[in-house]
């Protein structure tokens, strides 16, 4: 059994478990901290570090991570504090758990994780999965091949980013039902649709596990499904995305 460390950074909570990456399952009970706040780097590298410690991890990591990554650097920071731009995010978390660790955008770690032994598994066409939660990320495949980095959670909803208005935490913050929250994301869907016409949308993040409250109130073409793992993806593709060694 190969087992890999994955690690999940959302804006609230830091949650990670071994995954037994052949078979796409936690082999251990999941484990969260608070994300620190500030969201600076060494507080959150420490907090990486523990969770590791927690399962006294001396192998491979893979970090899903709420920025745009590129060559383990990060790009943006909408969620986290700004002073992780430029950061060099493998060689930082690395150093702090003594593990060979590799961080990728939160969002496509989750839809790995989907394409490969969930809702998306053997799914051809244009595949597109949204993570509701603080904000709202997405990953997009074509034919099964992942398009790196989209940051569609910023696309321009009635001059507000989408995710201002149509994030888990909007609902929550505004206290809105969930038919006026679910007319607020099926404008961003509709969006979406009409720019990149998916033949399948998967839905994931906390709010997936309630999809059944808010789905009669979508009105896109496409098929849209929870995902299978739920809130779990990002850890499961997080350590698909581990460095091998």
């Amino acid at each position: 059994m190969a087992t890999v460390l994955g690690i999940d950074i959302g804006g609230s909570g830091i949650k990670g478990a071994p995954v037994d990456v052949e078979r796409g399952e936690l082999v251990d009970e999941r484990f969260r901290l608070p994300t620190p706040d500030p969201a600076k780097p060494e507080p959150m590298a420490e907090t990486v570090a523990e969770i590791a410690r927690h399962f006294n991890w001396e192998g491979p990591i893979g970090v899903g991570f709420p920025s745009v990554i590129r060559g383990g650097r990060v790009y943006t920071a909408a969620n986290i504090h700004k002073s992780w731009i430029g950061a060099e995010i493998d060689q930082l978390l690395t150093l702090a758990t003594h593990c060979p660790t590799r961080a990728i955008n939160d969002a496509d770690a989750a839809g790995m994780a989907e394409m490969k032994f969930g809702a998306g598994k053997d799914r051809m066409g244009v595949v597109l999965l949204v993570t509701i939660g603080t904000g709202i990320g997405t990953s997009i495949f074509t034919n099964g091949v992942l398009v790196p980095n989209t940051e569609f959670g910023h696309l321009k909803i009635r001059d507000k980013d989408a995710e201002t208005r149509a994030s888990d935490a909007a609902r929550q913050e505004k206290d809105l039902s969930w038919e006026k929250w679910g007319g607020r994301f099926n404008e961003f869907l509709m969006e979406m649709e009409r720019l990149i016409w998916p033949d399948l949308i998967i839905l994931g993040g906390g709010v997936s596990k309630q999809s059944e409250k808010f789905l009669p109130f979508l009105s896109v073409k496409a098929e849209i499904i929870p995902a299978s793992f739920l809130n779990l993806a990002g850890i499961v593709g997080a350590a698909l995305a581990a460095p091998t060694v």
